[in-house]
């Protein structure tokens, strides 16, 4: 528990001082913790099931980007711009009330699903697009040369090393996303930031709670870095035998 004092002198009353003060109490935390505990959870879920999706749409909509017809091309193109230029917040509307005007009602949590992988995808795809023009021509002629066929020359010389270039970008993105997953907690997705909200609301005691949200959005931050770095290791096994594995 911590206190904080500050003394102001009346200019009308110099002998009577203004005593304004501030207790932290953290108190609360003895009965809520496992409500941050399961909301810590949901956060983990919903984010890590939307960062896969996405990373998959990102890389289709890429791989189409740099190699499709000129019409879906462009509707790809359509796509990015209409997501990039948007906020998060509604998109998330538009899935949640949206698809419920249309007759067909989703949880919380599935329309958040949805509305993030939607965003993920559409980032993923720019990210992907850059890395997958890194590629040489002339390596893909190579692969010709060496009897793969489409499928093997787009796994094996284009997906794996243009995800490898652009891998530190990627995790920065997913992270990002992960944070702010917050924001579906105003469709009352049961989400960590919806959780201290609740909290708070029963305690009054907002300024601890989201000091406590901070903490566990900066530890969650560090795990989530520190599984991409373990899963660069594994992926990238060349930078790590040239000693240039991701930091």
């Amino acid at each position: 528990m911590c206190e904080f004092d500050t003394v102001e002198r009346s200019s009308t009353s110099a002998d009577r001082p203004l005593i304004m003060s501030y207790v932290l109490d953290f108190s609360f935390m003895a009965e809520k913790w496992p409500a941050f505990v399961a909301g810590a959870w949901l956060t983990i879920q919903l984010t890590v099931v939307s960062i896969s999706l996405g990373f998959v749409v990102g890389t289709v909509c890429g791989l189409v980007r740099v190699y499709g017809h000129p019409l879906l091309r462009r509707l790809v193109g359509f796509y990015v711009e209409i997501i990039r230029n948007t906020p998060l917040l509604v998109q998330i509307f538009i899935v949640y009330f949206g698809l419920s005007s249309l007759g067909l009602k989703l949880s919380a949590e599935v329309s958040a699903i949805i509305a993030l992988v939607v965003n993920m995808g559409a980032y993923t795809t720019e990210i992907m697009r850059a890395g997958i023009q890194s590629i040489s021509r002339t390596q893909m002629e190579a692969a010709d040369c060496l009897g793969l066929n489409r499928l093997q020359t787009i796994i094996h010389v284009v997906l794996l090393p243009a995800m490898e270039r652009v891998y530190p970008a990627l995790t920065s993105q997913f992270v990002l996303l992960m944070l702010a997953s917050s924001i579906t907690s105003q469709i009352s997705a049961e989400e960590l930031t919806a959780t201290a909200n609740l909290v708070q609301s029963d305690t009054y005691r907002s300024f601890e709670v989201y000091i406590v949200v901070a903490v566990v959005y900066l530890a969650l931050s560090a795990l989530y870095r520190l599984a991409f770095w373990a899963i660069g290791l594994v992926l990238f096994a060349r930078r790590r035998r040239l000693g240039t594995a991701l930091q």
